[in-house]
């Protein structure tokens, strides 16, 4: 498929099916094909479980397909927070999905993550019978475990919270229960992330370097200079690019981080990290060079 000059790409997007979307596969690509994205990658958290569906329904809506992930990779720096760890997420792309260490590795973090779940279920138990309320039982976390499409996570826990009028609201559950119950999640250095994607013929991309509202270098500093030097010390053994586009814009965030990616010869990608609330798809100005780095002509 040969990808016209109207055609947009979107290398970021998120399922109901395998992650925190809130639309199924079938509708993601439906919404593409509508909006002219001509080249998609689905990269839920942790899971490569609905790539060979989103590689059928690609061919469906004649959209050329990515093979996609998100890692949330566990970083740390001496200089900075006194060494202590934040989380970053990287994407994965063109990486093969039978990949046994890869599959294995994700498969590990799936059931760490039941576990995790269940040990902050202690935690806010403990917090609820202090604050005189009824603690939650085997029957609460069956429960919540099937609300649960995709990962499951602690939005899940405090939706649950909700529904049960134990809070007014989801920031209420995260405010009063959530954040000091919190249980670390499975590290996952950025070296065995790079090892697995790299050793599984895909490249591996940090995510959104800049994002004042998510998990991103600006935990270490805000100065778009310092992040780089960060990336340049730390990263570059380990990593093939750079997202540089998304659906919000930030010209002298995106202009900093193309011209870094230039002279460290990586690669550029981006996309709109739709979780379909709103509906973002194809609202990042990804330009269609992207494309050719993954092998796909462009006219």
């Amino acid at each position: 498929m040969n990808l016209s000059q109207k055609t947009k790409i979107d290398l970021h997007i998120h399922s109901k099916d395998c992650s925190d979307g809130k639309k199924r596969l079938p509708e993601i690509f439906e919404e593409a094909s509508r909006r002219g994205i001509g080249l998609i990658s689905i990269t839920d958290h942790d899971s490569l479980d609905c790539q060979e569906s989103a590689q059928a329904l690609a061919r469906y809506w004649g959209i050329e397909y990515l093979n996609g992930l998100e890692l949330n990779v566990s970083f740390s720096h001496p200089r900075y927070r006194n060494g202590k760890p934040i989380p970053l997420d990287f994407l994965a792309y063109q990486y093969d999905i039978h990949y046994q260490p890869l599959v294995q590795k994700l498969q590990k973090l799936r059931e760490y993550r039941r576990v995790r779940a269940q040990r902050i279920m202690e935690k806010i138990n403990e917090a609820l019978t202090s604050d005189k309320k009824k603690p939650f039982g085997e029957d609460d976390l069956e429960a919540i475990e099937a609300s649960v499409d995709g990962s499951f996570g602690r939005p899940h826990i405090a939706n649950y919270m909700v529904k049960k009028g134990i809070v007014g609201n989801k920031q209420a559950a995260f405010d009063r229960y959530l954040v000091r119950c919190d249980v670390p999640k499975m590290p996952l250095p950025l070296a065995e992330a790079s090892a697995l994607v790299k050793g599984a013929g895909g490249k591996i991309v940090l995510a959104h370097p800049n994002d004042p509202r998510g998990t991103s270098l600006v935990s270490f500093t805000k100065s778009l200079l310092e992040q780089q030097e960060i990336i340049r010390e730390t990263m570059l053994p380990y990593i093939d690019g750079i997202e540089c586009w998304r659906s919000v814009r930030d010209q002298t965030t995106v202009e900093s981080y193309l011209a870094f990616a230039k002279k460290e010869r990586l690669v550029v990608t981006g996309g709109s990290d739709c979780h379909q609330q709103p509906i973002l798809m194809g609202s990042a100005d990804v330009p269609l060079y992207v494309a050719g780095q993954f092998g796909i002509k462009v006219k």
